[in-house]
């Protein structure tokens, strides 16, 4: 018996891998955050399943009791997470359990909210010359947060940020930031990214605040920030400068061109 610890994509039904559209299929017991994953993506198994269960209303060791009953009669278990599990899915304190238990588990990572945003936003999140580096963070709120890690010491890197969990005090992440990125910085916040009622709106610090309150967004929102949202102007990457060998493509000198003397054709052979 295994538990399969899947990550179903930020929303939408498409966005789940090969994969984990397969153990979906053949687990038998079904876990699913409910208020991230949409039930759309157990409809092929309605009625094959043996349980799908909505977890948001449960606790911890609600959600371990019943991947113990699961384990005494030797039944696998997909635990649905939304976007990938590793990140932000809070999966840490349940694979402890499962080793205490001795409950053995794998992990399929899924799409995330940063990726499935920058494509519907339509930008590159890694620009040569403007932005190589992107921070996933989220901001200090109940959760103990490293001082390390707090919002100030990652902006003075200048890179690209993705702020999870932090719509709700935007204003103070607006109020961190400009010190460091200017307020005319581009900002994108996603709402639902994936899900039918998304929403999303873009602006600088200096306007995003009003913006974001006047969308009502409060909740499920990624806060993006960089350079890397707003500008046409970086370089071109080395991937396809033909100057630039690489082991799938060696650099080749070009020969010079030689003049091919051209066969003398007598005029009354053309018209034949």
């Amino acid at each position: 018996m295994s538990v399969f610890f899947i990550g179903a994509g930020p929303g939408d039904p498409e966005l789940i891998t090969l994969k984990a559209y397969k153990l979906i299929q053949r687990c038998p017991i079904i876990l699913y955050a409910g208020s991230l994953v949409p039930r759309e993506i157990f409809a092929d198994v309605e009625q094959m399943a043996e349980k799908i269960i909505d977890t948001a209303p449960m606790h911890l060791d609600e959600i371990i009791e019943q991947i113990k009953q699961a384990d005494k009669v030797g039944k696998d278990v997909a635990r649905v997470h939304s976007g990938d599990p590793s990140l932000y899915g809070a999966i840490g304190e349940q694979i402890r359990r499962l080793a205490l238990l001795g409950i053995d588990y794998e992990i399929i990572p899924g799409v995330t909210a940063v990726s499935a945003s920058a494509a519907w936003l339509g930008k590159e999140l890694t620009l040569s010359g403007v932005s190589q580096t992107l921070i996933m963070t989220r901001y200090g709120g109940k959760t103990p947060f490293p001082e390390r890690e707090r919002l100030p010491a990652l902006a003075a890197s200048g890179a690209t940020l993705a702020i999870h969990l932090g719509v709700t005090r935007i204003h103070k992440i607006v109020e961190e930031l400009i010190p460091f990125y200017g307020e005319d910085c581009p900002v994108a916040v996603c709402y639902r990214t994936g899900w039918p009622d998304q929403d999303k709106v873009v602006g600088t610090l200096v306007d995003i605040v009003e913006k974001v309150r006047k969308k009502k967004f409060t909740r499920t929102s990624l806060i993006l920030v960089g350079s890397v949202l707003g500008t046409d102007e970086f370089s071109d990457s080395y991937l396809y400068d033909d100057s630039q060998a690489h082991i799938y493509r060696p650099k080749v000198t070009p020969k010079p061109l030689r003049s091919v003397a051209t066969p003398y054709a007598h005029p009354r052979s053309r018209l034949k």
